[in-house]
């Protein structure tokens, strides 16, 4: 679900554009909520990840009335892929993504999203852990996000991303959908912001609805800014409830009309071809079966990936190694998160952290 975080492309370099921090951070806001949407065709095995609300979590097929099972990624699994800029506006600068699943017990995805030009990079990771509440299930998602953009001149911004929590409903009826729920927030530049999520019978009366506030960080350089407020539902569209009066747009985010762009997956090995871990060539037979219709086959080659799995795991075991990951050195504790964290004083006030190494393949190396 990594790839969801930037099917957006133009949205996510547009935050590189904004005129000030103020502008910037409700940028960032209306990037994060548009990437909350879920392609119901998109197949991307490495699916614990978190480009942003609708593509990422609404991923029900209507047809059906439930919500698309993935498939579970193995330890070092690796996604590369570009999102190239539009030849009717190559300003907009290439993006590019790498994955790698870092831990299968319990699975950890750790990402790097980057457009060089514009001078943007998200990186982080993310994992689950779920529970029963009534009929419901819910999942926590564990981890954090960080977007920083480094200006032509001057001092990098960063801005915290937190992750919220999902629920599950509808198990009753066999039907499940998901639900966002409690809140999530973006800190940094000066700014906080604060998201509260909704199901029906709240603000709207609509499901997937969301409450957005912005407002200025004390002692973080944002004094003097407006207090905002956007309200709406992240698959459909939002307007401001209060502030916005520098914002042009009758709407702060409609996705009526969504014009997401898929990744090109790209090889990551020296000559552009893909490894043997790479999820286009580990699951190639998988997705064969499953778009053929030759379930037998696909369940085949599934059980087949998940065995060597095991076997690779008691081999670690019996010679005293473990699986090195290769684009990724975990940290016990991320001081950006903790500075940041202050400021709304989350929970947990520290988390641990993937450092990318910066060991790009060539083929995203350009």
């Amino acid at each position: 679900m990594t790839a969801y975080w930037c099917e957006h492309p133009d949205i996510f370099a547009a935050i590189a554009d904004a005129k000030d921090e103020e502008a910037r951070v409700l940028a960032v806001l209306k990037w994060f909520i548009v990437r909350c949407i879920v392609s119901i065709d998109q197949y991307n095995p490495i699916q614990p990840l978190q480009c942003t609300l609708k593509g990422q979590y609404t991923s029900r097929n209507e047809s059906m009335g439930s919500e698309k099972k993935p498939l579970n990624p193995v330890l070092g699994e690796l996604f590369y892929g570009t999102w190239p800029a539009p030849a009717s506006n190559p300003a907009q600068g290439n993006t590019t993504l790498l994955v790698e699943q870092v831990s299968h017990h319990p699975p950890i995805t750790a990402y790097v999203i980057e457009n060089k030009s514009k001078g943007l990079r998200l990186t982080g990771h993310n994992a689950q852990k779920t529970s029963f509440s009534g009929g419901s299930i819910i999942v926590k998602q564990i981890g954090h996000a960080v977007l920083t953009y480094t200006p032509p001149s001057g001092k990098p911004v960063e801005y915290l991303l937190t992750l919220p929590r999902l629920r599950i409903d509808g198990l009753w009826y066999g039907s499940p959908y998901i639900e966002l729920a409690e809140t999530s927030y973006i800190l940094g530049g000066g700014f906080v912001g604060t998201i509260e999520y909704k199901g029906k019978g709240y603000f709207s009366g609509k499901s997937h609805s969301f409450k957005a506030y912005i407002a200025p960080a004390p002692g973080m350089g944002g004094a003097g800014a407006e207090e905002h407020i956007v309200e709406g539902t992240w698959h459909e569209k939002s307007k401001f409830t209060k502030g916005g009066s520098k914002y042009t747009e009758s709407n702060f985010h409609d996705v009526s009309h969504d014009g997401k762009k898929e990744v090109t997956a790209e090889g990551g090995e020296a000559d552009g071809s893909m490894g043997e871990f790479e999820t286009r060539k580990l699951w190639a037979a998988v997705a064969k079966g499953i778009r053929e219709g030759d379930f037998e086959t696909a369940s085949r080659e599934k059980g087949r990936i998940e065995n060597e799995q095991r076997q690779r795991r008691k081999d670690e075991v019996s010679a005293g190694t473990t699986w090195p990951t290769k684009h990724f050195t975990h940290v016990e504790s991320d001081p950006l998160y903790e500075r940041l964290a202050r400021l709304v004083k989350l929970t947990p006030p520290t988390e641990d952290h993937y450092v990318f190494q910066e060991n790009w393949p060539a083929a995203l190396a350009k």
